[in-house]
């Protein structure tokens, strides 16, 4: 039977930036279900049930925190483990969001692709 493939909820509203994760994810091997605000995120959280959220924090109308804060009030997704990536350095919003459950809060700018790729790895 075939390894099933690791499946990630991509939230992130910048299209561009949204394109170039896809595909280096899923150069990676990973199945990718993409979002790009925190409200669609959520629907497709409990949808889809992804093995890892990797959360933009900085989004339309509704930002990160309120995609965390939402997610784990909700028994079918409080479980998910998320990585939240920002280009939002501010350490009260890390903080709020490592207290809502991310496993790290990564700075997209100090990151390759491929190093956020690794990162991702050892929180599957």
């Amino acid at each position: 039977m075939p390894e099933k493939k690791v499946k990630i909820l991509l939230i992130e509203d910048e299209q561009i930036l949204a394109k170039m994760y896809k595909d280096k994810f899923v150069q990676a091997g990973f199945e990718i279900v993409s979002a790009f605000d925190a409200r669609e995120g959520l629907a497709l959280a409990k949808k889809e049930k992804p093995d890892l959220v990797v959360l933009d924090i900085l989004l339309p109308r509704e930002n990160g925190i309120f995609f965390l804060e939402k997610l784990r009030k909700n028994a079918q997704t409080c479980l998910i483990p998320v990585v939240a990536f920002s280009n939002y350095d501010d350490p009260e919003t890390a903080k709020r969001a490592i207290e809502l459950g991310a496993k790290a809060y990564l700075i997209k700018t100090n990151y390759t692709p491929q190093q956020i790729i690794e990162k991702i790895k050892t929180y599957l």
